[in-house]
């Protein structure tokens, strides 16, 4: 099948000298457990590509979620790179380019915004940022992914935020959206709080509003965001393996990139696990691609 044309039809390259302010490009495949297929979330970025492309000739007008339009006035200054070139199982040459293309991003300098794949591309996402911290993370999903490993695979979708917490450079998680069960047995629980990640349930920002995640990010800080699309709610989420009721709600999740936006400083976003087999009209892929504008709307507003 030919590609999706890029997302928002966004040029590859810089129409001139100046440095884009966000790179996209998306990845396939991570670290596939023994046996697993992850062909599925191979599909999600150019399925958010596709879903982009009804608001081309809009990118110009005003923008309800970002008080503006997209680029605030200012000139395009954003591009699509395309996908990372991975293949499924071939784990350990899969983390090496997505972080290489993470560091070639971040070396512009620009922020590298990462279409997924599966929750396993977070790792050398994250990786890319060695020499660039130190950084917080700010994950949006269900599940807090601390395993050590599964199948003897210590690089999968249940452990980025395990292994992210063995990075020097980061230096602290607050983690959104936490609900029912999944990847959070009694131990995996305990190590997190020993490292001292910040836990915010869903059911607490359905309470308490986003500051209840918000005030656990340091003022000024630099934060990757990780968005695990079934940290969201299925009513408006449903294309995702681990459908889990009570998630956040679209505009829960805006607001948490805006406020983040205003009180520190966005250095990286990627949005992973969205499951295209799974989608129902296109509604998944449609929400995945607003957020991402709303991702790139808090980019080109910060300092």
């Amino acid at each position: 099948m030919p590609a999706s044309p890029p997302f928002l039809d966004f040029p590859d390259r810089p129409a001139d000298e100046r440095v884009p302010k966000a790179v996209i490009f998306g990845a396939g495949h991570g670290s596939t457990y023994p046996g697993q297929d992850s062909s599925g979330h191979a599909l999600a970025a150019d399925a958010i590509r596709a879903a982009s492309q009804d608001d081309v000739a809009l990118v110009g007008h005003w923008d309800f979620d970002l008080g503006g339009p997209l680029f605030d006035g200012r000139p395009t200054c954003c591009i699509d790179a395309g996908n990372v070139a991975t293949a499924m199982h071939d784990n350990a040459g899969n983390r090496e380019r997505i972080e290489a293309k993470a560091r070639e991003v971040l070396a512009l300098p620009a922020v590298p915004v990462l279409l997924g794949g599966d929750d396993s591309v977070v790792i050398p996402f994250l990786a890319g940022f060695a020499d660039c911290g130190p950084v917080w993370v700010l994950q949006i999903d269900a599940h807090i992914d601390w395993r050590d490993e599964v199948h003897g695979e210590r690089y999968g979708y249940s452990s980025p935020m395990r292994r992210a917490s063995e990075m020097p450079h980061v230096a602290g998680m607050v983690q959104v959206g936490l609900r029912s069960v999944g990847s959070a047995r009694l131990a995996e629980v305990e190590m997190a709080r020993r490292y001292g990640s910040r836990f915010v349930t869903a059911r607490e920002v359905h309470a308490q509003g986003v500051e209840a995640a918000l005030l656990h990010i340091p003022e000024g800080a630099q934060v990757v965001v990780t968005l695990d699309c079934d940290g969201l709610d299925p009513g408006i989420m449903p294309g995702v393996a681990a459908r889990t009721p009570g998630g956040l709600s679209y505009t829960q999740a805006i607001d948490l990139i805006a406020g983040l936006g205003r009180r520190a400083r966005i250095a990286g976003f990627d949005l992973v696990e969205l499951y295209p087999p799974a989608d129902i009209d296109g509604l998944s892929a449609l929400t995945a691609a607003r957020l991402v504008v709303n991702a790139i709307g808090a980019i080109v507003r910060q300092a």
